[in-house]
């Protein structure tokens, strides 16, 4: 209300009058607080989306359920994107009506002067919003597209593009925008649903605007690349297509790149020119001969190698890749049963000449100058690995069964075992453990009649090296191989158990710890052969 003071003087009444009516209406004349950028107010119920057009399994990547483009809609007109920017602002026209919607206005402004005022910011705001779009369009084209992406796991980007760019490099976007303008509609709103990588998708977008694509794929590293390679493919961005594929053939991959680009190719189908390179090296050519006895090539490389420290090496890395349960296992040649045979019985023969060169003190005729050159121990010793490690390669694929009857029916090497030295022959005796141990340990399933003859070959060699073996032991556990022994011996017959305990029970009482230790075993016979017979008949005697 005015006072009667201040009708006497109509200049400061007037001004005072303007200054305290604004402060009213400022204060008191919203029954909310005025809105801010800060504190916009939106509809809760947002205009649905109206489709632009309809196409036809139009598919887009890094959206699983995708393989159409779910919803091609409009956008909130009051949600845009200033251009180049990663998350959605809001309209400054749009602020300006969601302020005059909100707010109540409890005293009418009768004031000429405030209505001016008001226009005047409203015009601020307009010539504010022209000359952003003028320097964000600049050297670009007009933005007259709104793409949106929904993500899978929630979130949202809104995108303003260029038609004429999107047009140029993807097909599908072309289809769209081609339907787009046949309406009336200023602006062409685009929205992708279930997104998977929200920044995938708009990496691969900025690409089009990019004028080398292949250096900025250099910064963005070929993990990304891959899921870039996926989006382009979705959407048909054929450049985006055929830089990403340059740069994925020049670079190396890990393990995990290379799978991703392997289920990729699984699920979408490249230019054959372009993909022949990268394909070339995901997959072998089984078109040449020399693959099919690749892992036969690689053993016996290594059982002919005379360098011990890249042979000791070797096996282990060749095992692991031939090796059923190894880490490196993908589509691994086949291991030859007939090939890998073939090198255990090339490496026995060599056995063999060997000890009838340490028998007769004659080289053999064969030999190379480099192996001749060589101790004669060393080259057993090489032959005997070599034996050993093939073992290990065919316990691992279960097919050990006929190395048993190979070195059962040796007997040359055994006749030769009883002539020659001490110090050579234990050598044998380190073939004679791997095979005990193998059968005693339940890893080597094979006939009763096999393990017959292979202990009655050479159980009594092994109780003769047994304590040579306990002095170079070259890896081997000697109390495993004497508990293998007394399982190993358990698993015949106990007709035939008895006369290789009595054997084993003779040496013992005159060698002592020279010799294997089998009384657990023995016991086990002992009450198997004795008490429990005894018992047996006692029940069925009542």
């Amino acid at each position: 209300m005015i006072s009667s003071k201040s009708k006497a003087r109509p200049g400061h009444e007037k001004n005072h009058h303007r200054r305290e009516h604004r402060r009213v209406s400022w204060c008191c004349s919203f029954t909310v607080p005025p809105q801010s950028p800060e504190t916009l107010v939106y509809s809760k119920t947002p205009p649905k989306p109206e489709s632009l057009s309809k196409l036809n399994s139009t598919s887009f990547p890094n959206s699983p359920q995708s393989s159409r483009l779910g919803l091609v809609s409009r956008i909130d007109p009051r949600r845009i994107l200033s251009p180049g920017r990663v998350s959605p602002i809001d309209s400054i026209n749009s602020l300006a009506e969601s302020i005059q919607e909100t707010c109540q206005v409890e005293n009418v402004v009768g004031s000429v002067g405030e209505i001016e005022d008001l226009e005047v910011k409203k015009k601020e705001k307009r010539e504010s919003l022209s000359e952003v779009k003028e320097e964000s369009f600049d050297g670009v084209g007009i933005f007259d597209v709104r793409l949106c992406l929904r993500g899978k796991n929630g979130g949202s980007l809104v995108l303003e593009l260029s038609s004429e760019v999107l047009s140029a490099n993807s097909s599908v976007f072309a289809d769209l925008i081609a339907n787009w303008r046949k309406g009336s509609s200023q602006i062409c709103r685009i929205e992708v649903p279930d997104v998977e990588n929200l920044g995938i998708f708009r990496e691969t977008i900025e690409l089009m605007f990019e004028d080398d694509i292949t250096k900025r794929l250099l910064n963005i590293g070929v993990y990304r690349t891959i899921y870039i390679l996926e989006v382009a493919a979705g959407i048909m961005f054929s450049k985006g297509i055929l830089s990403c594929l340059k740069y994925l053939e020049a670079v190396p991959w890990s393990e995990i790149e290379e799978e991703k680009l392997r289920n990729l190719f699984t699920r979408y189908k490249f230019d054959d020119a372009t993909t022949i390179d990268i394909l070339a090296r995901l997959y072998l050519d089984d078109t040449a001969g020399s693959q099919q006895n690749l892992a036969s090539q690689l053993v016996w490389s290594i059982t002919t190698s005379g360098e011990a420290s890249a042979r000791n090496e070797l096996k282990s890395f060749v095992k692991g890749l031939l090796c059923e349960s190894s880490v490196y296992e993908k589509n691994q040649p086949d291991l030859s049963k007939e090939d890998i045979y073939a090198v255990c019985q090339s490496c026995l023969s060599s056995l063999i000449s060997l000890f009838e060169e340490a028998s007769d003190g004659i080289p053999h005729e064969k030999l190379s100058k480099k192996d001749a050159a060589k101790p004669l121990i060393e080259r057993i010793s090489r032959q005997v690995d070599n034996i050993n490690w093939l073992l290990e390669i065919l316990l691992d694929h279960q097919i050990a069964e006929e190395l048993v009857n190979m070195w059962a029916d040796q007997g040359d090497l055994i006749k030769m075992h009883e002539n020659a030295s001490p110090m050579v022959r234990y050598e044998l005796s380190r073939v004679s453990a791997a095979l005990f141990i193998a059968i005693g340990t339940r890893n080597l399933h094979c006939r009763s009649d096999a393990r017959l003859r292979l202990l009655q070959a050479w159980f009594g060699p092994m109780l003769l090296d047994f304590s040579w073996l306990q002095r170079c032991r070259k890896g081997l556990d000697m109390k495993t191989l004497e508990e293998a022994m007394g399982q190993a011996l358990l698993t015949l017959p106990l007709k035939h158990q008895y006369v290789l305990f009595m054997e084993w029970f003779r040496c013992f009482s005159k060698q002592g710890a020279e010799c294997p230790n089998l009384s657990k075993a023995f016991q086990i016979w002992w009450r198997r052969s004795f008490l429990r017979g005894s018992e047996t008949q006692a029940v069925e005697s009542r």
